[in-house]
């Protein structure tokens, strides 16, 4: 072959190669031609968050947010994986995302696989009233009604926030029953709406729901609602996650975006119209249906996350740290439920999966004013329900108010014919406190018992004494207001069920007992 034609050939595929390389690398310079002439260039990182389509989600993942953003130099990317959080755990192990958002429950379960490769930097919001336990037995008024029964059919769907209060009330009302281990009882479904369905056909006795199903539901005649979120007090928590490694190598960025966030949230708290017009122009639902959702969710300002989720304040000043004892509720929660052995919390020490450094130079620099709401909006402040105070009722007052259900308590033991609490007793009262904070709205009667055997009227009022010793404990330890507990003694006159093959002396030991029984107003 002769030098020319060679030379030929060789020029012919070096022109194929330029153009080859030129066709692949015209989108990319066009690309940066775009960005470089237009506002893309003011943004240049991107920032990308695991998220689901949650209400409370909406101020994080905002325009107003994004554009903010934008305006400080990044993209704000919001992933939505349609709540499947053990995906997010992994991608956030993996390093696909720099942020997530969970609820507290979700972190414990999903997160422990990946040795939590996130930590806690803010508190984003509760749901309240997002989430309910509704039935259509005509029999069953309260939590208690459901103690007994193997015949309960449970519609749920897995892993969702629902199913955490499921799981919740299982084990804080001491009813089993709510959480069927398998078999038809146990209904899992792919949604709020089928679980709805299930209810609506007779498949299911109980269905747990979020909105807007719980209000749709209850829309039907002879549905009822058990228990919800609006009742309840740091239940089912959302929170805001970022990154172990980015958190190290971006430390400013992580900071920006949190005060980026309270400044928006700031804004859209002061101006409700403006929350709802850009909700509905987002979502596009209507405005029946964004009331409800707005209604289900209380989202945490700056102040709060500072003082009492994170226990930051000036010097002197009264602070909680109940994202700890969140963390650590939830974890017993969920061993209780089976969900694990032992506590998921590494080295049973939650402050491993807090990092509360970002919030406390965003405090020391000034950054504040975000506690307060504006008028007649629905994002109502609430107080810690150990401290909420209560209107006095008189006995029939008292005698009107619905049952809710029986807190779980373990035995308080009183000597024999003593009314004094001892230091074991004062543990049981401790631990049921724990449980009682998460529902701040419900009054509590305080009801002692005793044995059968003996003078009907002595055991009534040792009975009495007895559960005037617990509520005076619960009152000078907790600061409970008086007005919200209500003391009866009756004696033998309620006595427990005898076990199947249960001595008479074992059961007598069970009978004296007090229990804390959660009632409100008839709605």
């Amino acid at each position: 072959m002769s030098k020319k034609v060679v030379g030929a050939l060789l020029l012919l595929v070096l022109s194929v190669i330029v153009v080859v390389v030129a066709w692949l690398l015209l989108p990319m310079l066009q690309d940066r031609h775009q960005s470089h002439t237009s506002d893309a260039a003011k943004a240049s990182e991107k920032i990308r968050i695991g998220v689901d389509n949650w209400i409370g989600y909406f101020p994080l993942c905002s325009q107003e947010m994004k554009s903010a953003m934008h305006q400080a130099g990044y993209i704000l990317i919001c992933e939505d994986d349609r709540a499947d959080y053990a995906e997010r755990m992994q991608r956030l192990k993996n390093g696909e995302l720099d942020f997530a958002v969970a609820t507290v429950d979700s972190y414990l379960l999903n997160a422990k696989a990946h040795g939590f490769p996130a930590t806690i930097v803010s508190v984003i919001d509760e749901s309240k009233g997002g989430d309910a336990i509704l039935t259509r037995e005509k029999n069953v008024n309260s939590l208690d009604d459901f103690k007994g029964r193997n015949d309960l059919r449970v519609a749920f769907t897995p892993s969702s926030p629902s199913h955490y209060l499921l799981k919740a009330a299982a084990d804080h009302f001491n009813v089993p029953e709510l959480l069927p281990s398998a078999g038809s009882h146990r209904i899992e479904t792919a949604g709020s709406e089928q679980a709805r369905d299930k209810l609506f056909t007779g498949a299911a006795d109980v269905a747990v729901l979020w909105e807007p199903d719980v209000s749709k539901a209850l829309e039907q005649e002879g549905v009822k609602k058990v228990l919800g979120t609006e009742d309840t007090q740091r239940l089912i928590v959302d929170i805001l996650l970022v990154n172990r490694e980015y958190s190290q190598k971006s430390p400013k960025v992580v900071k920006l975006l949190l005060s980026t966030y309270f400044s928006i949230l700031k804004k859209y708290r002061s101006d409700e119209k403006l929350l709802r017009k850009h909700v509905k122009k987002q979502t596009k639902l209507t405005d029946q249906q964004i009331t409800v959702m707005l209604s289900g969710v209380h989202w945490a300002s700056f102040n709060e996350n500072c003082e009492q989720w994170f226990g930051i304040g000036v010097p002197g000043a009264e602070t909680e740290e109940s994202l700890v004892e969140t963390l650590e509720s939830t974890a017993a929660v969920l061993i209780s439920a089976g969900d694990f052995s032992t506590t998921p919390i590494p080295n049973n020490n939650p402050y491993r999966l807090t990092n509360s450094s970002f919030l406390e130079e965003l405090f020391t620099q000034g950054m504040g004013g975000f506690s307060v709401p504006a008028n007649n909006t629905v994002l109502k402040e609430s107080k810690d329900s150990l401290e909420a105070r209560f209107t006095p009722l008189d006995d029939k007052g008292w005698q009107k108010l619905k049952e809710i259900g029986t807190l779980r308590i373990d035995p308080i033991i009183f000597q024999s014919g003593s009314t004094q609490l001892t230091l074991i007793a004062k543990q049981v009262v401790d631990n049921t406190i724990a449980r009682l904070k998460h529902y701040p709205h419900f009054r509590v009667i305080v009801r002692g018992h005793t044995g059968t055997r003996g003078d009907t009227t002595a055991n009534e009022q040792l009975s009495q004494q007895r559960a005037e010793a617990v509520a005076r404990y619960m009152t000078i330890t907790y600061s409970i207001d008086q007005n919200r507990l209500y003391t009866e003694g009756v004696g033998g006159s309620m006595p427990l069920e005898k076990k199947s093959g249960e001595s008479d002396r074992a059961y007598q030991y069970r009978l004296p007992r007090v229990e804390l029984i959660l009632v409100r107003e008839e709605i």
